[in-house]
């Protein structure tokens, strides 16, 4: 590392832990040592301390051995150019530079906490903390390579228009980009707003969406970023508090992660880049003057590297990186990639719509024989986009036909519900809803680029020969905007829905000697197993037991694999021993046996792509369940974020389960322990959205007709005794059956 970077990070460290130091001797004068400090919607207290340190911190006070530690490591304050042979001196200003930060923004939160107000922590239009959610509702995106990297960008590019190119090309790759940082008071934040890539007024869900996050304006703001890799060591690496070298290895291993920064570098943004290599994270600049430090096994490659061509800065971060990524090529006139899935098309930013409350929609995926279609055939059927008024609507027919020496009927459905993510990888073509409920969108903009009613087709085309080629020979598509016509599709669609859920319905583990397994997870939890049954999705929701199967025709080597279950240990628990075996051998040991039907006994294990969290409420003698989405307090004191530290990383826990929503009506439902009968607490929105499902198994295990409006919720109580009450007097079932324990 050469001199100027020496000297420069170990300037910028200094900046960092001084700032520190001021910060928590003011804040204990004004507040005393016992006050709390933590950070919003986290299982853990001040992450980066508590990985690289092992200190839990949780009042000020808990804040004094961590800048005295700062102090320690942060090398001596260099008087002229320092030169040394070696990163070590660097490497423990970085890690003085994130634990220093760490502190100055906790104490900020705290303090506003104390305050009673959240002003001034986070600017508007700003993230600021990166919580728990939203690191877990990644997750499924990180291990199955939709979401392959993340670009940490620090300050605005030279211009609006390379700002744009540059995001753009990272969403192309399905790359998320943090924000962070200003120079002369601009940032990026302001660059994407000017390029009309996010309205100013976006919440912040949008900008996630678009895998565009403004973390902060300042350069502290970054250590939210690295806090946010670093829990993904301690959660689905599932490393303990204090095991600095495991996380750090884990970190370099297992995020693809990278920082860009545009201009001469300042003292502050060396600092903080030297902490990002530590964590194995390279630095890409557009400076000409930057040094450049080739490989020293911190990173993965090179750890700091100058591209002064901005059309090459994203493939040089790739290379550099190690990143592996898969740009979508299809021919239509407008950019496609996953990155685009959440993006909304305004009203006032639409050309056409379909659907919605407006027209009569609908998509239909079916097979057919390979010698009735031909492969490519895209027909449309009624009035093109550019036949309408802007502003309009149409409706809307999807019709796919299918062929494969491989094709079987039981795939229609599993083809046809990839369509909303298929469709939506279209820059500025919003799809929602399946079926006959659809509601889509198509820009203004993306229309003026020559997007046009065959090109749903093209896609759709594409991604089924691209995603299952090991199925699908041949693929016919028609779009239809002719209003009978799609009538017509609606009716013959209707027929097949009904078959399909009947087949699905009829399922069961009894009468099935074929389980599937799935380790998509295991690169971020290496010990999670999970077993898909025809009556139990995976947890994450986006498998079934037919998604299994058809997985494994695609690519028969993959991480779904079928199961001969094999002798049956224990019916109540749902134990074979092939299963059991497979677990065994596929948790590399950490997992001795799993039953499908008990939370209480073996309980499956969980890598923290769970939809919902089932936890035992013991003196309800019941269970509640919380889903990602609500924020809220729950009756065991304890909120999604705190519980999903728990259960996931790949353990057995005993009283808690990982779970998909869809299994709660499931007749399996923890049949071992009560079954649905033991729910006693749901958070509003499930209960409303499981209700029909909830209310039909209710009826066949000869609960009360208003079982569902029995079980209690959030508008009624979140604390225990509250629950007790209503339990009592709406005699929930729950409390007249045996103990759990």
């Amino acid at each position: 590392m050469s001199h100027q970077v020496f000297t420069q990070v170990i300037r910028g460290a200094h900046g960092f832990v001084d700032w520190a130091d001021r910060d928590l001797q003011a804040a204990i004068a004004k507040h005393g040592e016992a006050l709390p400090v933590e950070f919003p919607e986290t299982a853990y207290a001040l992450p980066m301390a508590y990985a690289l340190m092992g200190i839990e911190a949780k009042k000020i006070g808990d804040l004094r051995p961590i800048v005295e530690h700062c102090k320690q490591i942060v090398p001596e304050q260099p008087t002229g150019q320092l030169w040394l042979p070696y990163l070590g001196d660097g490497l423990d200003a970085g890690a003085a530079t994130m634990l220093a930060q760490e502190v100055i923004v906790a104490l900020r939160y705290a303090g506003a906490k104390a305050a009673g107000s959240n002003d001034g922590v986070v600017p508007a239009g700003w993230q600021g903390f990166l919580t728990d959610t939203w690191m877990r509702e990644l997750g499924i995106q990180l291990v199955d390579g939709r979401m392959p990297g993340f670009a940490a960008i620090l300050g605005p590019a030279p211009k609006t228009e390379i700002a744009v190119h540059i995001v753009r090309e990272l969403q192309k790759r399905g790359i998320l980009t943090f924000l962070v940082a200003n120079i002369g008071g601009k940032t990026m934040r302001d660059q994407m707003v000017e390029g009309d890539v996010v309205k100013d007024d976006a919440p912040m869900d949008e900008w996630w969406k678009n895998y565009i996050v403004p973390v902060g304006p300042e350069t502290v703001d970054g250590i939210y970023i690295l806090n946010w890799a670093i829990r993904s060591a301690l959660t689905f690496g599932g490393h303990k508090k204090g095991q600095s070298r495991k996380c750090l290895d884990y970190t370099k291993a297992r995020i693809h992660a990278f920082g860009i920064t545009f201009g001469a570098i300042p003292d502050d943004w060396y600092a903080l880049g030297a902490g990002a290599i530590l964590m194995g994270f390279p630095v890409i600049s557009d400076d000409a003057s930057t040094p450049e430090v080739r490989p020293t096994g911190v990173t993965v490659n090179e750890a700091l590297v100058r591209e002064l061509e901005y059309e090459k800065i994203v493939p040089t971060c790739i290379v550099t990186r190690g990143v592996k990524v898969k740009i979508e090529e299809i021919d239509i006139p407008v950019s496609y990639a996953p990155a685009f899935e959440g993006e909304r098309v305004r009203k006032d930013d639409m050309y056409v719509e379909f659907g919605g409350k407006k027209t009569k929609t609908v998509e239909f995926l079916s097979m057919v024989k390979l010698d009735e279609i031909n492969d490519g055939e895209i027909e449309v059927v009624g009035p093109d986009l550019d036949t309408v008024e802007a502003g309009k609507a149409l409706p809307l027919a999807i019709r796919v036909f299918v062929a494969g020496r491989k094709m079987q009927d039981v795939y229609e459905g599993i083809f046809e519900r990839q369509f909303h993510r298929w469709l939506n990888h279209a820059l500025g073509f919003m799809h929602t809803g399946q079926r006959d409920q659809l509601w889509c969108r198509l820009s203004k903009k993306s229309f003026g680029a020559g997007f046009r009613a065959k090109h749903l087709g093209t896609i759709l085309h594409a991604k089924l020969h691209d995603e299952y080629g090991g199925i699908v020979d041949k693929v016919k598509c028609v779009i239809y905007t002719d209003e009978k016509e799609v009538e017509r599709i609606r009716e013959e669609a209707a027929k097949a829905y009904e078959i399909r859920d009947n087949r699905i319905a009829g399922m069961k583990d009894e009468t099935t000697d074929t389980y599937y397994t799935c380790t998509i997870c295991q690169s971020y939890a290496p010990t999670h197993v999970c077993i898909i049954t025809p009556e139990r999705l995976g947890l994450c929701g986006a498998y079934n037991w037919l998604d299994g199967k058809a997985a494994y025709e695609i690519n028969p080597t993959g991480p779904n694999q079928p199961i001969q279950k094999g002798r049956l240990l224990d019916e109540r628990l749902g134990q074979w021993d092939n299963v059991n075996e497979y677990v065994k051998r596929y948790s590399q040991g950490a997992v001795e046996k799993f039953s499908a039907y008990s939370m209480m006994e073996d309980p499956m294990t969980s890598c923290g792509c769970f939809e919902c969290i089932v936890a035992v409420v013991p003196e309800a003698n019941g269970v509640m369940v919380v889903n990602r989405e609500y924020p809220g307090e729950t009756p065991i004191g304890m909120g999604f974020s705190t519980l999903a530290g728990s259960v996931g990383g790949g353990s057995q826990t005993p009283g808690f389960l990982g779970v998909g929503r869809l299994w709660l009506t499931s007749p399996k439902f923890i049949v071992a322990d009560g079954g649905m009968a033991r729910i006693v607490w749901l958070p509003k929105e499930l209960k409303e959205g499981v209700r029909p499902r909830m209310e039909k198994r209710a009826k066949e295990l000869g609960l009360p007709d208003d079982f569902v409006d029995r079980i209690c919720d959030e508008t009624i109580a979140t604390d225990s005794e509250g629950l007790l009450a209503h339990l009592a007097a709406k005699e929930h079932p729950a409390m007249a059956m045996q103990s759990m324990f």
